[in-house]
């Protein structure tokens, strides 16, 4: 008779800090000594509402590879790695700052390219990667799209469609079909549909890949919707822009033509709580 081995489970407790920036809401940990591996699982579960600690992703602190003051890793609520996020990058900045050496300048490195924030009490202003890849006036074919969408990549992937009435719009069913849409495979494509509300000032729905769902805000959906906005309405920055949770941040950028430069998001960051759980 053969004796089977049972496999152990080890369980670790898991120090975590619980923010938002405009209701987009993460699970900072801080990961600089390097010891924290979390399987897409594990990310998964600490970001279910439900049985975890409930956030729309997780961003690890960790040491930089370059001249960067840190590096931020962002993973997304279904364990993915994304390359970029905006509202996340701000609460990273706090949580640097609260958790390392304080200073009111902190640079990191992500995927997109090395970031820089300016932290001036509970405001952080994010200087961003310069954005890449905008095409105006695309054509979906299939996608149910009786109107102009266009592109952008703000440091991720972004379609924006400028709507008549955001509230009217069914953000889920629309946005998971255009982020599923051929054109923007393999990786798929954030949606987010704007409503201009004045001169300089939109109002903006996003549904984020990963999240798979729209979220109360998202930093680099804000960006572009603002950038789109200021190609297609030759406006100026800086922009308003009102998220779906309420907050309105600022989208600051030089244009020239339809290049834009010294692109910044200036918007909130908020502690909410910090606690540990067993992984």
């Amino acid at each position: 008779m053969t004796r089977k081995k049972a496999a152990a489970t080890i369980s670790i407790m898991l120090r975590f800090t619980k923010m938002n920036g405009a209701g987009n809401d993460f699970i900072l940990i801080d990961n600089r000594a390097g010891d924290v591996h979390l399987l897409r699982s594990q990310i998964v579960r600490l970001c279910d509402r439900h049985r975890g600690v409930g956030a729309d992703g997780v961003l690890l602190l960790e040491n930089a590879t370059n001249r960067a003051d840190f590096r931020m890793r962002y993973f997304n609520a279904d364990g993915g790695e994304a390359e970029m996020c905006g509202n996340g990058a701000r609460c990273f900045a706090r949580f640097a700052n609260k958790v390392a050496k304080p200073q009111t300048e902190i640079s990191f490195e992500t995927p997109a390219g090395v970031i820089s924030a300016e932290l001036v009490g509970d405001a952080v202003t994010l200087h961003m990667t310069e954005p890449t890849d905008l095409r105006l006036d695309i054509e979906l074919t299939g996608a149910n799209e009786d109107k102009a969408v266009h592109f952008i990549n703000s440091g991720v992937p972004h379609v924006v469609i400028p709507v008549p009435r955001i509230d009217d719009v069914d953000v889920r069913r629309r946005g998971s079909a255009i982020r599923y849409h051929k054109m923007f495979l393999p990786k798929g494509a954030n949606v987010n549909f704007i409503e201009k509300r004045g001169p300089n000032k939109i109002a903006v729905r996003t549904y984020e890949r990963g999240v798979e769902d729209e979220t109360l805000a998202c930093g680099t959906g804000i960006v572009a919707g603002a950038l789109i906005f200021a190609a297609t309405e030759n406006a100026n920055g800086p922009i308003s822009v009102i998220a779906r949770g309420g907050d309105e941040l600022q989208v600051g950028f030089k244009k020239i033509a339809n290049q834009f430069r010294d692109v910044a998001l200036t918007g909130p960051a908020e502690f909410v709580f910090e606690g540990a759980t067993e992984i």
